[in-house]
């Protein structure tokens, strides 16, 4: 890693890429921390997730966005992320092939079912047979909207294919 480290790091990709789990990793060792979009859009409830308004997630990225230094993670690539991308020093995508990820959303669930992984909601059948729609979504629609979107953006993009991104940041 470079001495110029940088403060605001925004990751992106599919369901089961490893966003969740780089972006802890990530802000462990820089000491900074990590927001799930999710949670921006989503206020988390025992009784049930309850979305925010679209002014309440605007202004709740916004608050974090202004902050000196942040990991923001998340599949999401709408209009209203665009001023996270804009902000960030570093975008990173990560882009483990479609098998890996498929797993991923296997083993997560089966995980999860068994209480050994904590979850942001309930891991139900529905939502398990959900992200094998949004991986495939994500890999004919979102993938190649996001790369002509982020054109702009390309001088503080990095891709990382590996099944272990923060090695290969490491390295970098």
């Amino acid at each position: 890693m470079t001495n110029n480290i940088p403060k605001r790091i925004h990751i992106i990709g599919s369901v089961g890429s490893g966003k969740t789990t780089f972006a802890k990793q990530l802000s462990s060792k820089l000491k900074i921390p990590f927001y799930e979009l999710d949670n921006v859009v989503w206020i988390r409830d025992k009784a049930g997730d309850i979305r925010r308004t679209e002014k309440e997630r605007d202004d709740y990225l916004n608050t974090i966005i202004q902050s000196d230094s942040w990991i923001i993670e998340g599949v999401h690539n709408e209009e209203w992320v665009s001023s996270s991308f804009h902000h960030a020093d570093l975008i990173i995508f990560l882009d483990p092939c479609y098998p890996t990820r498929t797993y991923r959303i296997i083993k997560r669930f089966l995980k999860q079912k068994l209480r050994l992984e904590d979850s942001n909601y309930k891991p139900t059948w529905k939502i398990f047979l959900k992200m094998f729609k949004w991986n495939r979504h994500f890999e004919e629609v979102g993938k190649p909207h996001f790369f002509k979107k982020i054109g702009v953006y390309k001088d503080k993009l990095f891709i990382i294919k590996d099944r272990n991104p923060l090695k290969v940041y490491v390295r970098s």
